[in-house]
């Protein structure tokens, strides 16, 4: 077994009705695949739920166009909660989600049309990518980037995640760790300044140093034409004290809650988190499971958490069965096949059986 990462699976975001939500980013950014609808308990989560399982309603929502997806979280056993503050960029932690889109021109027009909040026009980032920033009904910042790599060609003009924007306090550190950890070996631009992109963004007036980091290998695995390639954007600001946006929070309160990378060789990767000196702080194989799959409902697997340097939560999770048709009881057994190949194009599009409209 060796390390593999199939790219960024998807990014958790609390909010208050899982339904509503989901319904939104539906019909704004076609993620309207459903690789699990769950609802459960989070047992295993306790350093970060209040040392006390709590009830949730989650939904693995994808795009078939590509990118990575949204697991939409609910609370069931308390109402979430909302930052104290107004988050602000630069601010520790997740801020914003890359989301891929083919016509940044259409896409602007489209949200406009739909009066959903935009930024002022279309901009350009320091390697001449042209964007703009969206926010849902909850807040959360999204960044529509231009794209030209796609699993399938559809009407649809948005794909799924290209990455996130992180806030850090020390950038240098938090470029070693996503290299080392995941692969982002790649800097495509490292800029220091006040940045008039970032105009319309709270606390987007001051003056950051933004690094945006890719990897230069290609990334392998079952979903990894799905997934396709990512981008991690580290941003500090530097003349300002940041903020924890989890501060005194719990993971699945409202907002960003972690990034998640689907990959393969879990023991691997909780070797070279302990040695990079971040170790895995939930491990579902330690966790009384006795070595057997974790149930994810439809779904089963390993998953494990680690912080970045900053306290940022990352999922590590390493598929085991995924569900296709399920009135046919028909599940694709990820553990006996070789884990650092794709698989078959046919085969990943059948979750497109999936589709709820």
């Amino acid at each position: 077994m060796q390390k593999v990462i199939s790219g960024i699976q998807q990014v958790g975001i609390g909010i208050p009705d899982v339904q509503e939500a989901w319904k939104w980013y539906r019909e704004h950014f076609s993620m309207d695949i459903a690789a699990f609808d769950d609802e459960g308990t989070a047992e295993l989560m306790l350093p970060y739920t209040g040392g006390k399982p709590q009830d949730r309603h989650a939904i693995l929502a994808l795009n078939m166009k590509g990118g990575g997806g949204f697991e939409i979280w609910q609370y069931k056993s308390r109402t979430p909660v909302g930052p104290g503050f107004d988050i602000n960029l630069g601010d520790l932690g997740i801020f914003a989600v890359k989301i891929k889109t083919e016509n940044i021109s259409e896409a602007y027009h489209s949200f406009n049309t739909k009066n959903v909040p935009v930024s002022k026009r279309i901009y350009e980032d320091p390697n001449g990518r042209k964007h703009f920033f969206v926010k849902d009904p909850y807040g959360n910042v999204f960044q529509m980037v231009e794209n030209e790599n796609w699993f399938v060609s559809n009407q649809s003009n948005t794909g799924g995640a290209d990455g996130v924007i992180i806030g850090v306090s020390d950038i240098a550190k938090s470029i070693q760790f996503y290299k080392n950890i995941f692969g982002y070996d790649k800097i495509i631009y490292d800029a220091q300044d006040k940045f008039d992109e970032f105009s319309g963004l709270k606390g987007g007036n001051h003056t950051f140093r933004r690094v945006l980091l890719t990897h230069s290998k290609p990334r392998e695995g079952a979903f990894s034409k799905l997934f396709g390639s990512s981008k991690i954007e580290l941003i500090q600001v530097l003349d300002r004290e940041p903020k924890k946006i989890f501060e005194n929070r719990l993971w699945g309160d409202l907002g960003f809650i972690h990034l998640c990378f689907d990959i393969a060789g879990m023991e691997l990767f909780r070797q070279d988190c302990e040695a990079a000196g971040c170790p895995f702080t939930v491990d579902s194989r330690k966790n009384g499971l006795n070595g057997k799959s974790f149930d994810m409902g439809e779904a089963a697997g390993d998953f494990a958490y680690i912080e970045d340097p900053d306290g940022t939560l990352i999922e590590l999770v390493e598929a085991h069965r995924i569900p296709l048709i399920k009135k046919l009881g028909w599940n694709l057994d990820l553990k006996k096949r070789n884990r650092t190949k794709a698989l078959p194009d046919w085969m990943v599009k059948m979750l497109g059986l999936k589709r709820v409209k």
